[in-house]
């Protein structure tokens, strides 16, 4: 079957499809955010680190096999290129717990390249959070005279 196509976009567009495909557990979709390059990497919180279509393919299918994912990325701080893009996000994901509905925070890094069909992701890192990491931190810059 053959991959569903992106329009060329943004990584913005390139993102939002991959949450969006998360959400409706759409393999193929999903698949079609990623660049066509063997070297394409994903690490889910507290997993091994997966190079290549196949192994990020495999790990997701067995995700969608106990339903869609519901992750919905807040709080994004990016770092824009000419053909490059990376996103920091807090991920809020929904999970169903032995106590009923539940709320679980993970921090993502999406990498997003520009490539002949568009910008495609190459890179999604991801690591267990927590609420009280929600609020952004940054050092602060001393002011050079």
């Amino acid at each position: 079957m053959p991959k569903p196509k992106l329009p060329p976009g943004t990584p913005d567009d390139t993102e939002a499809a991959f949450y969006d495909a998360l959400q409706h557990a759409d393999i193929e979709r999903l698949m079609a955010c990623w660049a066509d390059e063997d070297d394409v990497v994903c690490v889910h919180p507290g997993g091994p680190r997966l190079i290549g279509h196949e192994a990020i393919r495999t790990t997701f299918e067995a995700m969608f096999a106990n339903g869609a994912v519901m992750a919905v990325p807040e709080k994004m701080h990016r770092i824009d290129g000419s053909h490059s893009s990376v996103h920091s996000v807090v991920e809020r994901v929904s999970v169903m717990s032995d106590d009923g509905p539940r709320v679980a925070w993970v921090l993502a890094t999406n990498v997003y390249i520009k490539t002949a069909k568009g910008w495609r992701m190459v890179a999604h890192h991801a690591s267990p959070g927590s609420r009280a990491e929600l609020p952004d931190i940054a050092p602060h810059r001393p002011v050079l005279h």
